[in-house]
């Protein structure tokens, strides 16, 4: 196994005695050669499967001379904008540029573009020609169908249009990525690789390879008529089973987006084996004396352990993105990486999280998920946890107990986001007493995100009785232990369906709970999701309801303020809103 970074000059390519490379990734996030960064995972699989790999990291987009500093590769380029979406990495909620950049050195903002996967793929065209492009990451992965665009306000098409690619990856790109390479190197076509996306211009083209397709209505018709972007969305969201979709299609002008059917769940021992990989674990070197990368420092002692969430929280795109089935590493792994942690010199003694998506969904496990896939009509966890979903408690506690028994290590906390609904029955106490006793750092992060249970069904989240019912176990589990141990909450103001007069009684709630929510996140519509088509429709996808939605960047600062209540900074306002309520 090669150690060491994936080079980012021609000196560094030169220094491992190679002329040539054969893939060059492009990141908007500077390079961080940790499993918790897509482009350093893709970057060590196609090392893994034989290829050289160089990485050019937030080139300056202005010319094309950052792009050709590695030269031209055999094989192809590989784009992404990094692990967020580029508009929300630069943007804040109420469209304002971000004070800082968490994934760039020194926290600096304005090295990553707008639509950074398109600018960058435009640069390469522009540089080397006729060149292999290939775009993947969250960015291109939930904007492979046209999309509803905050930023823009307005239908754009599907990203491989715009940025001129040959090929879209979606969803966890590990096995996509190694075909692709394969194929290139063979000569051979891109065309029905699953987790993929491509461009076809002749629809009788697409059915002569016989395929099972469906036709999602084209980019024209859903950026004519609001009712038909939602019909769209129930197609493409009834369509990401890897198990039971079929191949779709969607027509822009007179060419098609065609989508194969996503990559099939990676098995115990293929998770294994990505986290097995040489990962320095680390940012460059180059960026030591720059400020460093603020963004790592969450995750320098972080193990993920789990891939997927069966959630599907409205607002969220996860389960577009990794899917809803939940893929776990075995524990012998884990435990190996935690010890590979301990011998760093670094290392002060703190695993600082052990999750994924939702940390305590590791090792749930379905018997459907294997032979047919998740169910069409009936969601995993709401409106209660299905009887079918096995969760790997007794597993995790093994686990966590384990690791934490390791030499040089003093503590193991979870610090990422935990399903309060899954901890409410008798087979979750012991989990949630260890939890309480050895795992966290004072605090629990949870995520109620309303407080009425309107919302919170638009929402695809549990009624806020659960959470109240959560919120007495975990008081009396800790009064048990004789621990001090609080709650932070995170909440959603502005999500389609919530009015002035929502916000002004959650403001009570939290009130009469003595919650003051730090912990605030304004509703940004992002691509590919329910409560994205809410918000630019103003209907459910799903139902057709009608619904109302707050679209003044002034009321969805009224509804902050009224959650925030104790801010000073908010009383102008607060008194806004209780005029305006006071006439309703």
């Amino acid at each position: 196994m090669r150690k060491g970074f994936l080079p980012i000059s021609i000196e560094e390519v030169r220094e491992k005695g190679w002329d040539t490379l054969d893939i060059i990734l492009i990141t908007g996030d500077a390079y961080v050669d940790h499993p918790s960064y897509g482009t350093a995972i893709i970057g060590r699989v196609l090392e893994d499967a034989g290829y050289k790999v160089g990485i050019i990291a937030q080139p300056d987009w202005k010319s094309i001379d950052d792009f050709k500093k590695l030269g031209r590769p055999r094989l192809f380029f590989g784009i992404t904008a990094g692990n967020m979406d580029s508009m929300v990495a630069n943007y804040t909620a109420n469209k304002k540029p971000r004070r800082k950049d968490d994934y760039s050195p020194g926290g600096k903002i304005g090295l990553r573009p707008d639509r950074a996967t398109i600018v960058y793929a435009n640069r390469v065209r522009e540089a080397f020609g006729d060149i292999t492009i290939v775009i993947g990451g969250i960015e291109a992965s939930l904007r492979r169908f046209a999309h509803y665009d905050w930023w823009d306000n307005d239908v754009r098409r599907s990203i491989i249009f715009d940025s001129r690619a040959d090929i879209l990856v979606y969803g966890m790109g590990e096995k996509q990525v190694v075909e692709i390479a394969h194929r290139v190197k063979k000569g051979i076509g891109l065309r029905g690789i699953r987790g993929t996306a491509v461009i076809v211009k002749d629809r009788e083209d697409i059915t002569r390879e016989e395929l099972d397709i469906i036709e999602v209505l084209s980019y024209e018709e859903i950026k004519e008529e609001k009712k038909k972007f939602n019909e769209a969305f129930r197609q493409t969201y009834r369509n990401q089973d890897p198990f039971r979709a079929k191949v779709l299609i969607q027509r822009h002008g007179n060419r098609y987006v065609v989508q194969y059917p996503p990559a099939l769940p990676l098995k115990t021992s293929e998770l294994d084996a990505i986290y097995r990989l040489p990962f320095a674990r680390d940012i460059h070197p180059s960026y030591k004396k720059i400020g460093g990368i603020p963004g790592f420092e969450t995750v320098r002692f972080s193990i993920v352990s789990h891939r997927g969430c069966c959630g599907e929280c409205s607002f969220c795109g996860l389960s577009m993105h990794q899917g809803r089935i939940i893929q776990s590493r075995s524990k012998e792994s884990i435990i190996e990486e935690a010890r590979l942690l301990t011998e760093r010199k670094d290392f002060r003694g703190t695993i600082t999280d052990i999750g994924g998506p939702t940390a305590n969904l590791y090792k749930a496990e379905c018997p459907l998920w294997d032979k047919k896939g998740t169910c069409t009509e009936k969601h995993c966890l709401m409106p209660k946890r299905c009887k079918n979903l096995h969760i790997g408690y007794s597993d995790a506690i093994e686990l966590l107990s384990k690791v934490l028994s390791l030499p040089k290590v003093k503590h193991v906390f979870i610090e990422s986001g935990i399903r309060y609904d899954l901890l409410v029955d008798r087979g979750s106490t012991e989990y949630l007493i260890q939890l309480c006793k050895n795992h966290i750092s004072g605090q629990m992060k949870v995520a109620p995100e309303h407080c009425i249970n309107r919302i919170l069904k638009l929402m695809n989240k549990p009624h806020i009785e659960i959470y109240e019912e959560f919120a007495n176990r975990y008081k009396e589990i800790n009064r048990r232990l004789k621990k001090e141990q609080y709650l932070v909450h995170y909440f959603i103001c502005g999500h389609p369906g919530s009015t002035l007069e929502d916000a002004y009684l959650t403001s009570l709630y939290l009130k009469r709970r003595g919650i003051y929510p730090e912990q605030i996140q304004d509703f940004i519509p992002l691509p590919m999701t329910a409560s994205g088509c809410m918000y630019y429709t103003e209907e459910h996808p799903f139902t057709g309801e009608k619904l109302y939605v707050a679209k003044t960047f002034k009321e969805r600062k009224m509804h902050r303020a009224l959650i925030q209540y104790k801010n000073e900074k908010n009383r102008k306002l607060i008194q806004e809103a209780e005029k305006i309520l006071s006439t309703i």
